[in-house]
């Protein structure tokens, strides 16, 4: 489709649609939409070859090299643990319906507060087609419809995708609740503004994605903001569990938005740092840039060809590959503070044997997340049993940290009377 089709009018249509859809969802039971995830996860198996040959063509226009390129990549092993994962949403518990709270008020009017889907949400991603299946299946399970807009990365991949998708739901006897935009930036617009007809949109990408959504949605937006994480070695600590945990948060997978960004390192242990990056730069090739005192401490003991000085631009950066900063502070103040500056809320984590210490940052430290001994790489609905995630929010309103099943219901009042009328 070239942008000279891409019509605003025939999105809004769609999205009509959509609309008269979700409004259908309502009125099916748990059983159908478990029904239409449990069909989408046999055809998933059925037609990997399919898939796998369209993912094959997207992947063909991005360079290997490309830190997007292993978010793109779909191969047997990952299709199977979608379908594994379609199959454990369809078991979840519904999100729906459930009392929230119940009371009767003086007047004798008996109150409610139930959850209710949301409706119509929106998800506007870049070059992951997982998300294809993930953000789907949550919805359905939450009685929602779907708004997908994916980017050109993806095209081929969210097209066989939802090709499937549309299978299952018509095999099932459900509405067609989804919906794939066009591939071209200039078909989000429309969606933004769809006043009325979305009901909340959920950017999942990079920085500058989130940041063009929030400035240009009339619709209300979660952010499920970039994440620049840091990991905070104190004095006293563990160091065994501190290489550990900095190896694994930043080495277990690096184009996710919960790996390691930014070792801020007690100026104590200063000593310890090459052992405590040995992994990373043996075995990883892990680029390091190091302010000047991790610098000396770390020149001759560290690759060389890995080993740059940082500057400004080197901390507050989400890097995506294999690359870090490391910043020398003088205590858990100066930790505190470089992460209100630097960080983006997302994931923060601090390895100490001071309690004291322990509690402030847990206190003190503005994020979603914020671990005490342990690797920021568990930030992940499925880690947190919440049996998958629709992304990780920044913000504060609504849902914060990984956005499982209930973060994508609304409530709503019921009041029942023995005929009350108002004074």
């Amino acid at each position: 489709m070239t942008t000279d089709t891409i019509k605003e009018t025939s999105i809004s249509e769609r999205l009509r649609h959509l609309r008269a859809a979700a409004n259908q969802l309502n009125r099916l039971g748990e059983r159908q939409l478990n029904d239409c995830l449990l069909r989408l996860a046999d055809l998933t198996e059925a037609h990997m070859s399919a898939l796998l040959a369209a993912n094959a063509q997207d992947l063909s226009r991005m360079d290997p090299e490309d830190p997007k390129y292993d978010r793109l990549l779909l191969n047997e092993e990952r299709l199977s643990a979608i379908a594994a994962d379609l199959r454990r949403v369809a078991g979840l518990p519904s999100p729906l319906g459930r009392k929230v709270e119940e009371r009767e008020l003086g007047n004798g009017l008996l109150l409610s507060r139930v959850t209710v889907p949301i409706g119509v949400v929106g998800i506007v991603f870049e070059s992951r087609p997982n998300v294809t299946f993930d953000v789907f299946a949550l919805n359905l399970k939450a009685g929602n419809a779907t708004v997908l807009k994916g980017s050109r990365d993806a095209a081929d991949s969210n097209r066989a995708i939802k090709q499937l998708i549309d299978r299952a739901l018509e095999e099932t006897g459900l509405p067609q609740a989804c919906y794939l935009a066009p591939a071209e930036r200039e078909a989000l617009q429309p969606i933004l503004t769809a006043d009325g007809l979305v009901d909340v949109i959920i950017p999942r990408g990079s920085q500058g994605l989130i940041n063009y959504v929030r400035a240009n949605a009339t619709v209300p937006v979660i952010e499920t903001g970039a994440g620049i994480c840091h990991t905070y070695v104190d004095s006293p600590a563990n160091l065994d569990w501190a290489k550990d945990i900095v190896t694994n948060a930043k080495a277990r997978r690096v184009s996710v938005c919960n790996a390691l960004d930014c070792l801020l390192l007690h100026r104590s242990q200063l000593g310890h740092l090459p052992e405590l990056l040995a992994m990373l730069g043996e075995e990883h090739h892990c680029e390091v840039y190091a302010d000047e005192a991790a610098y000396e401490a770390l020149d001759g003991r560290y690759p060389s060809a890995l080993l740059k000085h940082a500057n400004e631009d080197s901390f507050g950066t989400e890097f995506l590959r294999m690359a870090m900063s490391v910043k020398v502070v003088d205590g858990i103040d100066e930790a505190i503070a470089h992460v209100e500056r630097h960080g983006s809320r997302h994931s923060e984590s601090i390895v100490s044997d001071s309690e004291v210490n322990q509690e402030r940052y847990l206190r003190e430290v503005d994020a979603a997340v914020v671990y005490v001994n342990t690797s920021t790489a568990f930030t992940d609905g499925g880690q947190f049993e919440l049996g998958a995630e629709i992304g990780i929010s920044t913000q504060k309103l609504h849902a914060r940290g990984p956005m499982g099943l209930e973060a994508l219901t609304s409530y709503k009042w019921l009041v029942r009377g023995d005929g009350q009328v108002r004074g």
